[in-house]
């Protein structure tokens, strides 16, 4: 035990949070495996499991089989378990199990879960943990209760239940995982399911920090005290967040004229720009009947993804926001990179560069090695690997025909994908190390 607890202890909390991921991830295709996880009773191949398992926690959707076909009620429930540890990072878990018997927090394990929230400062932890679940009862809950009510004109009562439950935790952890064949295409014109599902799957994506902020600013103005403002990261998330659904909504309304009726348009648009830019992945249109304009939209949205700390992946909206107002500072010769009257810092700067850059090299490689080993069109190659590395889980239908091999690659990438590819460099890295030689600056031509 000792030597196991020094052992651990020589590993960061990015190695960690890694390990963690892995050790939960080999239990649950372990789970998937037994024949009473199948409709049938018989065992799931390890790789199919290993690919579900991973996608479930990754909370990404892309599946080989159906879900609601295939498995049992008991592999369904261990898969909506995987999405929901998965969506709120299994550091919320052990937090709120910790608080529940009294125990307080080491604080290597607050270390631990900042990393899973994705920054949340060590003095705030037991307030945001406090905001995680309950945002995130309320909402699986309404959206539960209207999906239930709903579906009880087409199913029993238990049967609604479930189905309403197994879709709104699906939503809000932006998994994309449904028990409907062709996911939300037979409810493409059914206005109160189509806003149920946009609205759970934006709390979920747009982050628990900003739904946090947004909750305070909503208290203050009710009571009308002072100061009534957003943090400057809320309303950068919101703001791209908002320009990204926008944008995606009028190029697929638009260039989807001839796949859709009029009527139908505005809301399918709406729908599945959304669910590509909260990384969720359900769909009321046919992905791989979609034209290539639409579909590398979808691409460009799900590679930006949601917000930081909230369910959903992507390099996330404020990574690109810090992006563009740089690439803008440098456009407009100015030394600082400034929004909302505020400067951002250069380790932000850098941090995002980072991301980004990394996030396209990953990309590369996954669609390169696919395209040598499937049988597949470009387009339909990138969008699934886009889809793997963002989390999203919309495909164009490929997913099933992937050979073993192909099914590996995705499952790498879903799995940086949801760990974050900083966080999986740092935890490959390991303890950075002191530079102690600086040497002199010279200079390179680009451009």
């Amino acid at each position: 035990m000792r030597s196991l607890r020094k052992l651990l202890k020589q590993f960061t909390p990015a190695q960690t949070l890694l390990a963690g991921f892995i050790i939960i991830i080999l239990t649950g295709s372990f789970l998937l495996t037994l024949p009473m996880a199948s409709s049938q009773g018989v065992s799931q191949p390890f790789i199919d499991a290993l690919f579900t398992t991973t996608s479930a926690v990754s909370t990404t959707g892309l599946v080989v089989v159906d879900t609601g076909s295939f498995y049992s009620r008991f592999g369904q429930i261990v898969i909506i378990i995987l999405i929901q540890i998965g969506g709120l990072g299994y550091m919320v878990f052990i937090v709120s199990i910790a608080y529940v018997f009294g125990k307080k927090l080491s604080f290597r394990a607050s270390m631990l879960l900042e990393d899973s929230l994705a920054g949340v400062s060590l003095g705030n932890i037991k307030k945001i943990v406090a905001s995680v679940i309950w945002f995130t009862v309320l909402f699986e809950f309404v959206g539960a209760a209207i999906l239930s009510l709903f579906w009880m004109r087409e199913f029993s009562v238990s049967r609604s239940i479930y189905l309403a439950i197994f879709h709104s935790i699906s939503a809000f952890c932006t998994a994309g995982f449904g028990l409907f064949a062709d996911s939300f295409c037979s409810y493409q014109r059914n206005f109160l399911i189509n806003v149920t599902l946009d609205i759970v799957c934006i709390a979920g994506g747009i982050g628990f920090f900003v739904l946090h902020d947004l909750h305070t600013l909503l208290d203050k103005t009710i009571h009308q005290t002072r100061p009534r403002l957003l943090s400057l990261h809320s309303k950068l998330a919101v703001a791209v967040s908002i320009l990204v659904m926008a944008i995606g909504t009028g190029v697929i309304f638009v260039s989807e004229g001839k796949n859709l009726h009029l009527g139908d348009r505005l809301i399918t648009s709406t729908f599945q720009s959304i669910s590509a830019s909260t990384t969720t992945g359900f769909n009321t249109i046919d992905i791989g009947a979609m034209n290539n304009t639409s579909l590398f939209t979808i691409i460009v949205s799900m590679f930006i993804g949601a917000s930081p700390g909230g369910t959903g992946g992507g390099i996330k909206s404020t990574t690109f926001g810090v992006m563009l107002l740089f690439l803008f500072s440098i456009l407009t010769g100015r030394n600082d990179v400034n929004i909302f009257k505020s400067r951002l810092s250069s380790e932000t700067i850098n941090k995002a560069l980072a991301i980004g850059l990394i996030s396209i090299l990953l990309i590369i490689l996954g669609t390169t090695i696919l395209t040598a080993i499937e049988k597949a069109s470009f387009i339909q190659i990138l969008f699934e690997v886009v889809s793997a590395f963002g989390t999203v889980g919309l495909s164009t239908g490929i997913t099933s025909g992937l050979s073993n091999g192909g099914k590996i690659v995705i499952t790498i990438i879903m799995f940086v994908g949801r760990l974050g590819p900083l966080t999986m460099g740092l935890s490959l890295i390991g303890r950075p190390k002191l530079v102690r030689i600086r040497y002199p600056q010279e200079r390179v031509f680009v451009g």
